[in-house]
């Protein structure tokens, strides 16, 4: 009996209440009732531990004021998704823009889209923010779904019904290709595991910056231990190279621990960016020079879209904020 969950009829019982009076005070409902009675309630709930069910409470409500975020369990994250810099900073800013508002946050990684419509109904969310997914997952929602969302870095032609932030990745790219090629670098080298979606932009832009067309792509392997077997097969490929553009600070930082921890000869001066500016970025030695984009900035549109769209105020459908170039150690000037 200690083990069976505590129900509203048990607690009634006990306090010669009726089941009426334990559930409006469960749900805030005390304008009617004396204040002994809500106290005698609510310490014989501790008491007994009483646990709601969360879901029927939530559906029983025109706001659940939840937002969920949803983030794509990829392979590339080797079951370690949430420890991602970029989707802990995105979460650590969306989490302060929901409680700004009185709202809730609910997190849950999946690779399957169709648990996003299972959870999302299940808990009556108000709204979602969803990460990493693909065009066809987007589209799907769309049109199995009512509950507003947006997309962190959707690719398709046109948004309906949903909202898009992206980030300018061509122009970050630009950016760090012009800075190389100023600082007086005539070889360049763009790692990635692969050449679709924002990777491509970044690398395009890249290229617009380089110039010369010698900012060769190379495609690595996303897990860590095959990823290193393929860069010590490269070592030669890098020894002709005098700067590295990693896609992502996480391929930079590995790519730079990688060259130190390998004792495998290459030029002093070689230079290493990343993308995204991770606070990694700050405390590797090397300080990675990076291209930032505005988590909190992000956080705030998404938020403040979601209000938008469940209120059914007619807006743009997709923004794209700009990055900025941040230089620190891991690049240097070399002779032209």
């Amino acid at each position: 009996m200690e083990n069976q969950r505590v129900t509203i009829r048990d607690i009634a019982e006990e306090l010669g209440l009726s089941t009426a009076t334990v559930s409006n005070v469960i749900h805030g409902k005390t304008g009617k009732i004396s204040d002994e009675t809500v106290k005698r309630v609510q310490a014989l709930l501790e008491e007994r531990q009483y646990i709601p069910s969360m879901a029927g409470i939530l559906l029983a409500q025109n706001s659940s004021k939840i937002i969920g975020v949803f983030i794509n369990d990829h392979e590339k994250y080797e079951g370690r998704t949430l420890e991602d810099f970029f989707i802990a900073s995105s979460l650590n800013y969306l989490s302060s823009e929901i409680e700004k508002q009185g709202l809730f946050m609910m997190v849950k990684k999946t690779k399957n889209v169709q648990d996003i419509i299972k959870f999302a109904s299940m808990w009556n969310m108000d709204g979602l923010v969803i990460i990493g997914f693909c065009h066809q997952d987007y589209m799907y929602l769309r049109n199995h779904m009512r509950i507003p969302f947006v997309v962190y870095d959707g690719f398709y032609e046109k948004a309906e019904r949903f909202f898009n932030i992206r980030i300018d990745n061509f122009d970050g790219g630009f950016q760090l290709g012009t800075y190389f090629r100023e600082n007086g670098h005539r070889k360049a080298l763009c790692i990635s595991d692969n050449h679709i979606c924002s990777d491509k932009e970044r690398y395009d832009g890249f290229c617009a910056g380089f110039g010369d067309g010698t900012a060769d792509l190379m495609l690595i392997p996303m897990h860590k231990e095959e990823r290193w077997d393929f860069y010590s097969q490269q070592i030669e490929k890098f020894r002709s190279v005098s700067s590295v553009f990693a896609v992502s600070d996480y391929y930079a930082i590995d790519l730079i621990r990688f060259l130190k921890e390998s004792g495998i000869h290459v030029p002093e001066d070689l230079s290493v960016a990343g993308f995204d500016d991770i606070p990694m970025c700050e405390m590797i030695s090397p300080t990675l020079t990076t291209v930032k984009q505005d988590n909190a900035m992000r956080a705030r549109i998404a938020i403040q879209k979601l209000q938008e769209m469940k209120k059914n105020v007619e807006n743009a459908t997709e923004i794209v904020l700009p990055v900025t170039l941040v230089e620190r150690a891991s690049t240097k000037k070399i002779n032209c």
